[in-house]
């Protein structure tokens, strides 16, 4: 942990504003205006656009950045192939898709000098990174700085969910600071490093392969309500102009490659566009819910989605389950019984869920594949069916979930990991019977 990364994070300053047209420059006229790309950049710089999207998708979809920088991305080594670690990508065929509950720990502690990337765990995933299509969730432990290398991911968009520790995320287009209770869009394709604001880190990573986050549609809720697109916060350019050899991290199809260049790769000085990394304040989540009876659909927790080809079913969904008050009447106010045609990893920042008494602890996760039974465990249905059905303030927990509309399949590590908790089915297995013809 570094004191002064510290001190750069609660110095930080952000634009506001989801899927905005935003501009930045680091050094007043760094910025061309009236055009991206003059025959001579300001300041000697070089003019490049960074596409998160094709050229010809519609205007509403299309994500793309210029940078104005030292020196052009196109400026690098051959790129050689390095070992994954335990970083694992789409197709999952190490093992068949599971229709069993799932449950895991929180990670064990990582070994001394273990980084962000170093300390990227996968539990899973679907689809195919190759073809852009479906997700992979990640877990992540680290007690180190990256020092003298960046990352990139060219097969998606990295959602970084702090669990504990807060990270200070230094991308190509600025810096953002992300503690426990937020969480931070890195865009595919974006440069960064991360060091640590505490001694060590641990959180959730959703890699998502298919088309990027976007903010929900609304639609009866009216123009307001759920996310705020002004509470999400970009940041302002900031550059490292530095000649140290530095290690650039790169995935592709899956897999690491590495090259050393003979610079920063964060080094643009200005920028514009919409393809930008944003960090969000969870607790800021306008919660709706029911003011009368009935638990509504958890849809309505919903921060961000990632549309696919069918209206409505989300590739994948991020929810959170902020703090809220319960009034509903004659109710069963947790989390109702069900089964799910999506596919369910949910995870616990802090405090408790408040559909189960017990095992689900912070940093652990849980994994409900399409179908499979699942709902509130019996102590808290003993507790809920008896309650008095007086106002109840939700707030000594922050819950989270990625949703996707396909199975999850496992890998071989979490299939076998010593923190998969074996005995999940138990906390259903006090359920009496309490039919009366």
């Amino acid at each position: 942990m570094s004191e002064q990364a510290r001190k750069t994070a609660e110095a930080l300053e952000y634009l506001t504003g989801f899927g905005n047209e935003h501009s930045s420059e680091a050094v007043p006229g760094a910025l061309p205006i009236g055009r991206n790309s003059p025959q001579r950049a300001p300041l000697g710089l070089y003019a490049e656009q960074l596409s998160g999207s094709a050229f010809t998708e519609p205007r509403t979809h299309n994500r793309r950045s210029w940078l104005y920088r030292i020196r052009p991305s196109a400026a690098h080594p051959p790129f050689t192939r390095v070992d994954n670690g335990a970083l694992r990508s789409a197709p999952f065929t190490e093992a068949v898709p599971d229709p069993n509950r799932l449950r895991w720990n929180p990670l064990p502690a990582p070994a001394p000098g273990t980084d962000f990337l170093a300390g990227l765990w996968t539990l899973g995933g679907n689809g195919d990174a190759t073809q852009r299509s479906g997700m992979a969730i990640h877990l992540y432990a680290a007690n180190a700085d990256m020092t003298d290398r960046v990352f990139s991911d060219s097969d998606g968009e990295l959602l970084i969910v702090p669990e504990r520790g807060g990270l200070l995320l230094r991308t190509e287009l600025g810096l953002l600071a992300a503690r426990p209770g937020d969480m931070a869009i890195v865009p595919r394709g974006v440069r960064f490093r991360v060091e640590l604001l505490d001694d060590d880190a641990r959180g959730y990573v959703c890699e998502n392969y298919g088309q990027p986050f976007e903010l929900p549609n609304l639609g009866p809720i009216g123009a307001n309500g759920l996310a705020a697109a002004r509470d999400f916060q970009a940041p302002v350019a900031a550059y490292e102009d530095s000649d140290r050899p530095t290690e650039v991290i790169n995935k592709f199809c899956g897999n690491l490659w590495s090259a050393t260049y003979d610079h920063s790769p964060l080094d643009v000085v200005a920028w514009h566009g919409s393809h930008v990394p944003y960090v969000y304040d969870m607790r800021r989540f306008n919660v709706l819910g029911s003011i009368s009876y009935d638990h509504p659909d958890p849809s309505i927790f919903t921060v961000l989605t990632s549309p696919s080809d069918t209206p409505g079913l989300a590739g994948v969904d991020f929810v959170v389950f902020a703090p809220r008050w319960l009034v509903g009447e004659d109710t069963f106010r947790p989390p109702y019984f069900h089964r799910n045609v999506m596919s369910e990893y949910m995870g616990l920042i802090e405090g408790a869920y408040d559909a189960k008494a017990e095992g689900f602890v912070p940093g652990g996760g849980s994994l409900h594949n399409m179908m499979s039974a699942h709902g509130p465990d019996h102590e808290t249905f003993d507790r809920a069916s008896a309650a008095e059905l007086k106002p109840q303030k939700i707030d000594d927990g922050l819950a989270f979930m990625f949703e996707t509309r396909w199975p999850i399949t496992a890998t071989a590590q979490a299939a076998g990991a010593d923190h998969l908790q074996r005995g999940y089915d138990d906390v259903w297995q006090g359920l009496q019977r309490h039919f009366r013809a």
